[in-house]
This record gives C-alpha cells, sequence and structure tokens, in this order.
C-alpha cells in the first residue's frame, strides 16, 4: 500500500494521500466507537450549562466578548445595562472587555437584567 505525504514549507507533514479502498473504509468505521479513546475529565458545575446558539454567534462572528453577546442579543445599549445597573457606561464597557471576569455578584445582576444564569455569561 503507497500512502504519499505531503508536508507545507517547513517540512511538517500536512496531508497524507492514501488509497481510495483505504479512504472508503476508514470512512465506512468512523463510527465505530473501538477506533476512539477515551480521554478523563474532571466534571465541574458548569458541564450541563448551555448558551442559545444566537449569543454564541454573535460571540464569534462579531469578536466581542460573551457579556457583549448578551446584551447585543437582548437589545441594550450599554448606557441602557449601565442605568439598569446603577454604573457608568465606561464600567459596562470595561466589564465586557475580553480580559474581564466579572464579580459574581455583578454576574448576577446581569443575569437578570438578561435573563440568563450568571454561568451563562462566562466560557
Amino acid at each position: 500500500m503507497s500512502i504519499q505525504v505531503i508536508r507545507d514549507k517547513s517540512g511538517k507533514p500536512e496531508y497524507a494521500v492514501v488509497p481510495y479502498e483505504l479512504y472508503q473504509k476508514l470512512i465506512e468505521n468512523a463510527d465505530d466507537p473501538a477506533l476512539y479513546e477515551s480521554i478523563p475529565y474532571d466534571r465541574s458545575a458548569e458541564d450541563d450549562v448551555s448558551i442559545p446558539h444566537k449569543v454564541v454567534s454573535i460571540h464569534i462572528d462579531q469578536d466581542v466578548s460573551l457579556q457583549t453577546a448578551w446584551r447585543i442579543f437582548r437589545g441594550f445599549s450599554q448606557q441602557e445595562v449601565a442605568t439598569a445597573l446603577g454604573m457608568t457606561q465606561a464600567a459596562v464597557s470595561q466589564l465586557e472587555s475580553p480580559d474581564s471576569k466579572p464579580q459574581k455578584r455583578t454576574r448576577e445582576k446581569l443575569a437578570k437584567l438578561y435573563h440568563c444564569e450568571p454561568e451563562q455569561l462566562i466560557l
């Protein structure tokens, strides 16, 4: 059996060209659980937390934080959120920065405003 390896400019393998019959066998057996290795992980309280597809789409497509995506999803301006939470628009802007880790109490207030769970505001 001949398998051709195509490498990138630095010599790192990038693609493998395999005979079509082997490719068909790989595709046919792709659902075989014996082909996959179980990876251990520690369960956490957030394992069952889901985020609406629309919020995730905003988060990814507009390259904004999850807090910003929720605000956009719910149709609020930063000023409206600031007024509702009793803070300044600048504070909301800081909360929405990508590296922001809002305190639990702040997440709870945002969650109430956005009609979601506090866990849905963080990844």
